[in-house]
């Protein structure tokens, strides 16, 4: 309850005075608030609770104005309503626990459903190239965020814990990963290194994307599912009072009735109020709870707090929704005046003063306008008859470009609300009579609209690049270039400028257009268009400028395969783009991994990390092959999250049997920093099918190879090469997750049907049963004589079928000790499907046959065959194995990266921590 109103008011709070009767944490400083009575103060609009003696330096703002601090909107990347647990909301401030609440994909905004109509557009700003700018005037700034801190984070000023999980308390850099006290964030130096993750981080001064209205979804691929009716049903409690009155649920009843007399007694008045003529057409609007006796001036008030709105707003009134004319709320008491229609609760409208309101002011903001341009923004007096052309003009003199030319600009009108929408001006336009517009529709509205000022040329550059996939794979170009045609049409506002480079295996290729207005409108056309009953895949492309990048930064290209793993790949994507810049993270679910290669195809040293199972990993060599010759960086060196079933070559490389969601993101970016580069050798094999098979052709399974005029097959091994028992095992549950996908979605269920097949196979039919008499094998040159087998194996890799070695442990023969970059492959055989589980239970090794370098097999019937566990049934025929010209440079996990730390921000910001300069004077802008 209200006792007495705070003296001083900190950024934009409503701070009244309460006792509290349960525990309740101060938001500034988390301590708890002790006291019998007059304990602190709590915001009546955000719920922001302090102690008296934190009141004076609070410096997180009110919901009411945290919108207009925001120097560059960015608008979050929803994520489907959830229920989220141990996390508060950024907007009111309260738990989260059992309700509906949305999650920012890129940095750490939580937000009831409910709340949504409030959030703060000040989302990661991950793409901010200048023209302009050089690498030495660059300066990157913290970019604060307010709460939900992970456990046992501590200060970086003043060492001690900053986090707590009762209250909204504490401030995190969505970049570095420091944590602070709020009122020890005006000490921390202005300038973000990005911390522990400097040497692996995309810089956003790198990045540049074009100025259209797509969406961050679309260009880094999110998904986003959520419908936009459901918070427009859900999110002001509008169904309480709509058409038919109050309707309660069955086991809401007694306690709405107890809180109706609760009202009635302190005689109080529930009112519904409409910020404008559009929340009445879409029934939306948000109930205050009034005193009867209250004036015009309290109610008014009431209503702005309501809609979050500052209390400064001039020139608004109150009118009655329900009268038959609408006139304005003048009476002493006008809550006992309201009108009320066939029982439903009073209603009134917010509304605009806009008779004899022909001046007021606009606030301009400089977009991109580079180093020339010393003030964040500036407010511009404008009447009912300035029109764009003369606000340009004043703004130029504003920002201290009096010698620019005004038609090399444009007028940007901006809109905050729920998100961030953007419309170019047209230079006739009254901006002062289009805010009075919008005010009639919506208050806040007017609230939330300001204006940019722009270069009309996109500094960000000429050439905006299209992704699309989906298409038939190995056409010509001209059938391509007909395709696009054909969808887009000939009218010159969608043709591109030009077209490639072109993956014609994969089907996909790259359109650039010079207008990112044409190239807009080409993306949704192309978007919505199907071919051969296949919806087109199309992204738009971010541009990466190597310039920027620091010396010693090598950019980490992060692809996912959100299949893999059950739903660890796709915890990890959310975990990499709140870490990294999500423009550096890609969804290989989203046109593979040729996208992120063509973005960062001009920068000159980079890494990469792939999450997913062997096949991914190929995958992405392979496309390395594809793209090498047009990339400056032809051998970036890949490190591996191993999301798979069998992770052979992750296993060999130290980076572990399979992800399991317990290790965190941070641990694994740090492996990768400090891993080492080592070489692995790759191999070429190639099936040449008998000149009397040649007219019944090879059934594959593999997207990995080639097949040329005479029907000869190409295929690149990284791992092993398998003919026979194994293959066969390997085909028979390539088949089975064919038929059922959803089955096959953890390692233990996909290992159990392993075994299941090998037990069958021991009592049926044996297709590969005497399979040495029906190969010859010839090494280097030379014919190897076989025993008896049912399987050979051709390894690269000394880890086969989950983690087991064929090869087995060292031993004093006539073989060299193997590895997976001297150039050699090792044979081995296997004798049946018991030898085969007993190799790989550990329990014995697998005949050692032979190494070289250059393989010889002829297959004299048809046989199963696998490369890198891709199966298929191959026709008789020669298979020859040689060393390839394809290189592939991978990253070795040390044995030092075994270090396991929980994540705390003080380990995260690593070394940096003790080398902090502490500024003794506060901070002249806002933390947040």
């Amino acid at each position: 309850m209200a006792l007495a109103k705070a003296a001083t008011t900190p950024p934009g709070h409503c701070f009244v005075k309460r006792t509290f009767h349960k525990p309740v944490y101060c938001h500034h400083c988390t301590d708890l608030l002790w006291g019998i009575i007059g304990q602190g103060y709590t915001c009546e609009v955000c719920n922001f609770v302090c102690h008296d003696k934190c009141l004076k330096t609070v410096v997180s703002p009110c919901s009411s104005v945290a919108s207009t601090l925001v120097k560059t909107p960015v608008a979050h990347c929803w994520s489907e309503p959830i229920h989220v647990r141990r996390r508060h909301c950024n907007v009111c401030r309260k738990k989260l626990d059992d309700t509906l609440a949305l999650k920012c994909e890129v940095c750490e905004y939580f937000v009831h459903v409910d709340c949504e109509d409030f959030v703060v557009p000040n989302c990661k700003d991950c793409a901010i190239f200048i023209l302009d700018k050089t690498l030495p005037q660059v300066v990157q700034q913290h970019h604060w965020r307010e709460g939900n801190l992970p456990a046992n984070s501590k200060c970086v000023v003043d060492k001690k814990t900053c986090w707590t999980a009762e209250c909204l308390a504490g401030l995190r850099c969505e970049w570095c990963g420091y944590t602070v006290h709020a009122s020890c964030s005006s000490r921390v130096p202005e300038t973000c290194t990005f911390g522990l993750l400097e040497p692996i981080m995309l810089p956003p001064s790198a990045v540049s994307i074009p100025r259209t209205e797509v969406p961050m979804e679309a260009i880094i691929g999110v998904q986003n599912r959520r419908k936009d009716t459901l918070s427009r049903e859900s999110r002001s409690i509008s169904e309480e009072f709509v058409s038919e009155g109050y309707k309660a649920r069955e086991s809401e009843e007694p306690a709405m009735r107890e809180r109706s007399k609760d009202r009635d007694e302190k005689d109080e008045e529930v009112v519904k109020v409409f910020d404008g003529n559009s929340s009445q057409r879409r029934r939306m609007f948000r109930p205050i709870t009034i005193s009867k006796t209250a004036s015009v001036a309290e109610f008014l008030t009431a209503a702005l707090r309501a809609f979050h709105l500052p209390q400064e707003v001039g020139n608004t009134y109150l009118t009655d929704a329900s009268a038959a004319e609408e006139t304005e709320l003048t009476d002493a008491l006008p809550v006992s005046k309201l009108t009320r229609r066939d029982g439903k609760r009073p209603a009134v409208f917010l509304r605009y003063r806009e008779k004899g309101n022909d001046e007021g002011q606009i606030h301009v903001y400089p977009s991109r306008l580079g180093g020339a341009v010393g003030v964040e923004h500036t407010v511009l007096p404008v009447t009912s008859h300035t029109c764009v052309t003369e606000v340009i003009s004043l703004a130029l003199k504003k920002f201290d470009l009096p010698d620019a030319n005004p038609e090399d600009y444009r007028l940007v009108e901006v809109m905050l609300d729920k998100g961030v929408s953007e419309r170019v001006m047209e230079n006739s336009e009254r901006p002062w009579e289009l805010m009075k517009a919008v005010a009639r529709e919506s208050v806040r509205q007017m609230e939330m609209m300001r204006f940019y000022l722009q270069l009309a040329k996109d500094p960000h550059g000429s050439n905006i690049a299209l992704f699309v996939g989906n298409l038939p794979p190995n056409l010509s170009q001209r059938q391509y270039d007909n395709i696009l045609t054909d969808i887009l049409g000939n009218a010159a506002g969608y043709k591109y400028s030009s077209i490639g480079p072109i993956y014609y295996e994969y089907g996909s290729m790259v359109i650039t257009y010079e207008d990112s207005d044409l190239a807009v409108r080409a993306f949704y056309t192309l978007r919505e268009s199907r071919y051969d009953d296949k919806t087109l895949l199309v992204m738009l492309l971010p541009n990466v400028q190597p310039q920027l990048i620091p010396d010693g930064v090598q950019p980490l290209l992060v692809f996912v395969n959100v299949k893999s793993g059950g739903c660890q790949g796709l915890q990890l994507i959310h975990s990499f783009r709140k870490l990294l810049n999500p423009y550096q993270v890609f969804d290989l679910d989203n046109g593979g991994p040729l996208p992120g290669l063509y973005v960062f195809r001009k920068v000159k040293s980079y890494k990469i990390l792939v999450c997913g199972g062997d096949g991914t990993i190929g995958w992405v060599l392979q496309c390395l092959d594809n793209v090498g010759q047009d990339s400056e960086c032809e051998h970036p060196a890949c490190a591996i999250v191993p999301l798979g079933t069998g992770n052979d070559l992750a296993r060999v490389l130290r980076w572990g049997p399979g992800y399991n969601g317990g290790e965190d993101p941070i641990n694994l970016l740090k492996d990768v920093i400090e891993a080492e580069e080592v070489r692995l050798d790759r191999w070429t094999v190639v099936f040449h099918v008998d000149e009397k098979m040649e007219d019944k052709p090879t059934q594959t399974n593999s997207t990995a190879g080639s097949t040329s005029e005479d029907n000869t097959q190409i295929f690149v091994m990284n791992n092993y090469f398998g003919i026979g028992i194994e293959a066969e095992l390997c085909l028979d549950f390539h088949n089975a997750r064919e038929e059922n996908p959803n089955k096959f979605n953890s390692r233990l269920h996909n290992k159990s049907v392993y075994v299941k097949m090998g037990l069958r196979k021991m009592v049926s039919r044996k297709l590969c049963k005497d399979l040495h008499k029906e190969i010859r094998l010839e090494v280097d040159g030379k014919p190897v004589e076989l025993p008896p087998l049912e399987g050979v194996i051709i390894l690269n890799i000394l880890s086969w079928g989950s983690g087991a070695n064929p090869w087995g442990p060292e031993k004093d023969d006539q073989f060299n000790k193997p590895n997976h970059w001297d150039g050699h492959l090792e044979v081995v055989g296997v004798t049946g499907i018991v030898h085969l589980g007993q190799i790989q239970s550990g329990l014995r090794s697998a005949i050692r046959i032979a190494q070289g370098g250059h393989i010889r097999i002829k297959l004299n019937s048809e046989l199963p065959v696998q490369v890198d566990g891709e199966p298929w049934n191959q026709a008789p025929g020669e298979v020859v194995v040689l060393k390839s010209a394809l290189k592939a440079t991978m990253l070795k996990k040390t044995s030092k990266s075994k270090l396991k730390r929980r994540n705390t921000e003080p380990s995260m910001a690593g070394a940096e921590v003790p080398r902090l300069e502490v500024r003794p004077d506060p901070a002249s802008s806002h933390p947040l």
